[in-house]
């Protein structure tokens, strides 16, 4: 268990395309986004979308997460099933988009891999740890 007390911060809407700009460059809207979201309705059928929160990580991590109050019922392909928050999800969802958009070449995967350990190490202090766990396996 991880014992670095990882603060985040929600990004305010005014600073959201410069933060994810600086972090990813165009790969933020091309890539990684549509990853997040394509993932996030396959781990839970009932995701339709909905608005997002970002936020950053006094470790320099990056995630986003829906702003719902709704339980997913999320079912991944490792075989977990569960109920989780929108928040949960979330990191789930980014650190499976995170892990597949690391296998490429370049600067953009590279940031992938740092950022899903980034996220991985704020994840083992999450109240949620072994749902994200198991989920990610």
């Amino acid at each position: 268990m991880s014992t670095s007390n990882i603060t985040r911060q929600r990004i305010a809407i005014n600073q959201r395309v410069n933060h994810t700009a600086r972090l990813f460059g165009l790969n933020f809207p091309m890539r990684l986004e549509p990853t997040i979201f394509t993932i996030a309705g396959n781990l839970a059928a009932e995701y339709d979308g909905g608005y997002w929160e970002f936020y950053k990580l006094s470790n320099g991590g990056f995630y986003m997460a829906p702003a719902s109050e709704e339980l997913f019922s999320v079912s991944a392909e490792n075989g977990y099933e569960g109920r989780m928050s929108g928040e949960t999800m979330g990191l789930v969802a980014c650190l499976y988009a995170y892990s597949h958009l690391s296998f490429g070449d370049g600067a953009f995967a590279e940031t992938c891999a740092e950022q899903y350990h980034l996220i991985r190490e704020f994840a083992l202090d999450h109240a949620d740890v072994s749902s994200i766990m198991q989920a990610i396996d």
